[in-house]
């Protein structure tokens, strides 16, 4: 039973270190004279706007769901 909260921390382990990544990759401190050359894992726009879309289809199924057992 200690294995599944084991990976949901992984998981949020690795969102947060990627996200940490990026920001540091795309901020203005990391890009100076000494900065190498950094480009971003995930493209945070795209992501935000699929995580959108599966919030969407969730409400719209829940919505269905409560609509034939109601």
């Amino acid at each position: 039973m200690r294995t599944f909260p084991g990976m949901v921390l992984g998981c949020l382990l690795t969102i947060g270190v990627v996200y940490v990544h990026d920001s540091m990759a795309t901020s203005t401190v990391a890009s100076g004279a000494s900065a190498g050359t950094s480009r971003q894992i995930v493209n945070w726009d795209v992501a935000a706007s699929e995580w959108g879309q599966v919030k969407e289809n969730v409400r719209t199924t829940w919505l269905k769901l409560k609509a034939n057992n109601g």
